[in-house]
């Protein structure tokens, strides 16, 4: 059976993934603040393992991460997922806490979490696993008033580009995942209307987020000697290329 960890695993598109892979028959790894919402996510699945954790604090996800490879012997995925978004803003807006509480998670938690999975990955036998990070369409071109979540998620492509080279000689694979208007609790404002270009507000089409579990699933599914750097799954008639 092989094994998981998804981080941001309480809600949204973790959850959707997380209960994709639980449904494929793998081992999952839930990791999130809140005890409540990963046990709504699970389900009672006996293949869940739940791991209240915070990944901005290193040490509670290096724990996290020794507990799921106590439990399984290895670690052969993560889902590198958890995020958080900030009010619209200009950047002489934003303040100084709302830009480190986005730094602290989308890029620090990120780094703590594929650290802790690179550490596991390098060291177990037989070595090698895959890590699949959840960016952005803002990693390729921003939100009208994203300064913050848009800095985060360029620079998760750069810890994507630099794990595929590095985890080379551990046959570590890692790829990333772009998604847009994936449907979830967070997105639910893209059908009321989300800021444009022009600072204008518009309705926008989303998907069903299962359209990016299904996908998740599929490259964390394959050997280690294919690798998918990059995917960009969207809703097809929202504003990517036209954004500007």
């Amino acid at each position: 059976m092989s094994s998981i960890v998804i981080t941001g695993a309480g809600s949204g598109i973790g959850r959707a993934c997380a209960r994709r892979f639980l449904g494929a028959g793998w081992e999952v790894a839930l990791l999130g603040r809140r005890v409540d919402a990963l046990e709504e996510t699970a389900e009672g699945h006996p293949a869940a393992l739940i791991l209240p954790c915070d990944v901005t604090q290193a040490d509670q996800v290096d724990a996290a991460f020794a507990a799921a490879a106590g439990a399984w012997g290895r670690i052969d995925a993560l889902f590198n997922n958890a995020g958080v978004f900030h009010p619209t803003a200009m950047i002489d807006e934003v303040s100084v806490e709302d830009w480190t509480a986005v730094i602290a998670t989308n890029l620090t938690g990120m780094v703590l979490a594929a650290r802790a999975a690179f550490r596991q990955m390098r060291s177990q036998a037989p070595q090698g696993g895959r890590i699949i990070n959840n960016g952005s369409i803002s990693a390729h071109a921003p939100r009208y008033g994203s300064s913050p979540y848009t800095t985060t998620k360029h620079a998760i492509t750069g810890l994507t580009k630099s794990l595929a080279l590095d985890g080379r000689a551990f046959d570590i694979a890692c790829g990333q995942i772009d998604i847009g208007n994936a449907l979830t609790e967070l997105a639910a404002g893209f059908t009321r209307g989300v800021a444009q270009g022009d600072g204008q507000l518009r309705v926008e089409p989303v998907m069903d987020v299962g359209h990016v579990a299904d996908q998740v699933l599929h490259m964390a599914s394959l050997p280690l000697d294919v690798n998918m750097p990059f995917v960009t799954i969207m809703a097809t008639k929202m504003p990517f290329l036209g954004r500007g």
